[in-house]
């Protein structure tokens, strides 16, 4: 992957929604039990567009990786090992990162 950074768009993606989830979720739990059942829910309707753009980010960045390894896999038939080696650690990574942020926005709306 030539002109690449560190971390691809999904990743960066998946990180934001990760500590928007993580950044907003105190003022979620700081509410008073009272006050919580007179207003509405909007942590509900925050964590459905969270989980949204987690999916997204997860789905390009997994996308950028698949096109990148079979595109290498094209120009070097030979080296489709190596690739593929290669490419698999950050799939795994990448997956890994949008369970848990999931995970962290379906406990914030069991919670």
């Amino acid at each position: 992957m030539s002109g690449a950074g560190l971390l691809s768009r999904g990743t960066v993606v998946a990180l934001l929604a990760c500590t928007a989830a993580l950044v907003f979720s105190p003022a979620v739990f700081a509410q008073e039990a009272a006050a919580a059942d007179a207003g509405p829910v909007w942590h509900l309707a925050a964590s459905a567009i969270g989980l949204g753009m987690i999916v997204i980010g997860a789905a390009l960045g997994i996308g950028r990786f698949a096109a990148a390894a079979a595109e290498s896999i094209a120009r070097q038939p030979n080296a489709a090992a190596q690739i593929t080696g290669a490419v698999n650690l950050p799939l795994f990574l990448l997956e890994g990162v949008a369970i848990l942020a999931e995970v962290f926005v379906l406990l914030i709306v069991l919670l």
